[in-house]
């Protein structure tokens, strides 16, 4: 059977949303892509796999990492980018998604959107005849993710039966850790003040699915032999809560908690990090650090994604 070039075998167009949608092979597909461009290896025998194809990349929310690793990630590919944000698009000013997914569809070969709500995303991928690519919502960040499990197995190889504690804000790079505990085969322990607990949705997903998922209070508790400890900004971008940084001071990863887990184990962080609340200075520069890997991971995680969804 010949399968289209974008395209699943059924004929659906390969978007990249939310890690809840694919199943295990297909991630680790995308991985393995990833790996291979690091090593500068050619996984579809050419050096330009993505030459002429061109990526539209809309941001709501401002971005570093995302903007610099997709653009840099798809040139290397040998396929162009064009830039779009708030101010850039119609859609602050009344068009809605699914007329601005079908005009796009006919000018570009993929869509990445970086955005508030993911109701934007899903209404993309309704409405686009072209791959779209969850850069982030408020709800999830899996190309963030993608990047970390990678990161984790440069280091310290597979992550299954590892525990994995989260200090902090139960947000969308959370959200996505938990997803991906159900396709990776590890614990995943979440500490976090009352009322910023993750998504119980996303919760429940995850342990009907197999996860071996705690949700607790403690980040002492969490952090107690773990392999990998990570943690997030308190405060995300839009976000409008002022007495954060007092709710979360106690969930600080700081070299006591970092002491708890493992003697080997890792400290990841997405950044930007905000150094001396989330994080010590100690911990971001110290021995368990990995987070210049992981943001370099993106730009290699990325390319994976890009040329599953394309090719």
């Amino acid at each position: 059977m010949t399968v289209t070039p974008g395209r699943t075998r059924a004929g659906q167009v390969r978007h990249f949303l939310d890690l809840d949608r694919f199943d295990t092979e297909t991630l680790r597909r995308i991985l393995d892509l990833g790996a291979a461009y690091k090593r500068g290896d050619k996984p579809f025998g050419k050096d330009k796999p993505l030459s002429g194809r061109l990526l539209a990349m809309i941001f709501e929310k401002p971005s570093t990492r995302t903007r610099v690793s997709f653009e840099a990630g798809m040139k290397q590919l040998g396929g162009d980018v064009i830039v779009l944000t708030r101010s850039d698009t119609q859609l602050g000013r009344g068009e809605t998604i699914a007329d601005t997914a079908r005009v796009l569809s006919r000018y570009v070969d993929a869509v990445m959107i970086r955005t508030d709500d993911p109701a934007k995303l899903c209404g993309l991928a309704e409405f686009a005849s072209v791959p779209v690519v969850n850069g982030l919502t408020d709800d999830t960040h899996p190309c963030q993710v993608m990047a970390d499990i990678m990161t984790y197995e440069e280091h310290r190889g597979s992550l299954e039966g590892k525990v994995v504690a989260w200090s902090g804000d139960g947000n969308n790079v959370c959200a996505s850790w938990i997803q991906a505990a159900a396709h990776f085969g590890f614990e995943m322990r979440v500490a976090c003040p009352p009322g910023l607990e993750p998504d119980a949705g996303v919760v429940a997903w995850a342990t009907g699915n197999g996860a071996a998922v705690a949700i607790g209070h403690d980040p002492r508790a969490a952090a107690a032999g773990a392999d990998l400890v990570i943690t997030d900004t308190w405060v995300s971008m839009g976000c409008e809560e002022t007495d954060r940084a007092g709710r979360l001071m106690p969930f600080q990863v700081n070299g006591g908690l970092m002491a708890l887990a493992k003697a080997d184990a890792l400290f990841m962080h997405c950044l930007p990090a905000h150094r001396g609340e989330e994080v010590t200075d100690e911990v971001m520069d110290g021995p368990h650090s990995v987070v210049w890997d992981e943001a370099e991971n993106r730009l290699h995680v990325q390319k994976g994604i890009l040329t599953w969804c394309l090719l």
